[in-house]
């Protein structure tokens, strides 16, 4: 049995976790609402988070479930997708000036208007992968408990109201399968699937590289995928898995919240979730008009929610899932590498 398996025991926490979970994605499937088996979950465990109840994800586990968005992404990868990726230069040229604006935007707003010390208001200001901006901010000396509530915040809410925009104006039908049943594919193919994406994570994870869970898998499976030997997604059963622990994992963030936490940090989220919507939906429509791109998938491209989140409603909606990963990858390279050089130049400016 892999360690990551293991090292998910059933705590009552953990149960309470689950349970609230499962009960988000029932109500949210008896109701008809999109994407149940992750903003059932999602929803499920904030309610039950902000009860004050104790809560606690998979841990190594949920991580790993993760894996298979990656996996998912590198069998959609084919030679016929990489003789594309020219025609996406012009859009993807968009992506550094898109972090210029919500820099601009977001700091001030954090700083000044909110209060926040100048690490936790730039690494909660930054569009970047979640772990990654807590970690900096942390080694800068911001406040981690609120860099985790404005972030988990900015998740929950683009990834609440990104399928509402798509079912209301593209008419999108997001209650269909993510994939083909798992009964349809071959046992070896799954299997390949499984090793690839903890292959892909784990030694993501020794080289150092970024969103190591789902990038290490994407690359490996890549290969896999450009040399015939993987020759489909993963079904539809395991992605509405990783949707499910997805879901907790954001929802469970809240678990311990108090009063003045509520209102200032989980306000100073909101309020800076709803800015960069409307800065995503200026970029949309830019974008749009410029012809670089169908409006759908800039869409998806342009919005800064979680790289998994994203990427499972990319894959249900049937984006140009390249299209959409390649513009979240470019973001989170660029914010790595220049929000702690840019944070350490403001910062003596301000001494």
């Amino acid at each position: 049995m892999p360690p990551c398996w293991r090292s998910c025991p059933l705590t009552r926490p953990r149960i309470l976790t689950f349970g609230a979970g499962l009960a988000g994605a029932a109500l949210f499937l008896l109701l008809g609402l999109p994407l149940p088996f992750l903003l059932g979950p999602m929803l499920g465990c904030l309610i039950v988070a902000l009860s004050g109840a104790r809560m606690q994800g998979a841990g190594q586990f949920g991580i790993f479930m993760r894996t298979f968005l990656g996996v998912a992404v590198g069998a959609s990868i084919t030679p016929q997708v990489l003789g594309g990726l020219p025609a996406i230069a012009g859009s993807l040229a968009m992506v550094p000036i898109f972090i210029g604006v919500i820099a601009l935007v977001g700091y001030p707003l954090l700083r000044f208007v909110f209060g926040f010390d100048h690490p936790t208001a730039w690494y909660a200001a930054m569009p970047g992968g979640l772990q990654d901006m807590l970690v900096f901010g942390e080694e800068a000396g911001g406040d981690i408990r609120a860099l985790s509530l404005i972030h988990a915040t900015r998740i929950l809410v683009i990834v609440t109201v990104a399928p509402l925009i798509m079912t209301l104006y593209w008419q999108v039908d997001l209650s269909q399968p993510p994939g083909a049943p798992i009964s349809s594919l071959p046992w070896w193919q799954i299997g390949l699937m499984v090793v690839a994406g903890l292959v892909g994570w784990k030694g993501g994870e020794r080289l150092g590289l970024f969103g190591a869970s789902i990038l290490g898998p994407m690359i490996l499976t890549a290969v896999l995928s450009l040399t015939g030997i993987i020759q489909s997604r993963p079904p539809a059963e395991i992605i509405q898995a990783a949707q499910f622990f997805i879901g907790i994992a954001v929802g469970a963030k809240y678990a311990g919240i108090t009063a003045r936490e509520l209102r200032v940090d989980v306000t100073a989220g909101l309020v800076y979730a709803l800015i960069l919507a409307i800065i995503s939906l200026i970029f949309l429509e830019s974008i749009h008009l410029m012809h670089l791109a169908p409006a759908l998938d800039a869409f998806l491209a342009f919005l800064p929610g979680g790289q998994a989140e994203m990427v499972i409603i990319a894959i249900i909606a049937g984006a140009d899932l390249a299209y959409v990963v390649s513009h979240h990858i470019l973001r989170i390279l660029i914010v790595i590498l220049l929000a702690p050089i840019v944070s350490r130049l403001f910062g003596k400016r301000g001494r």
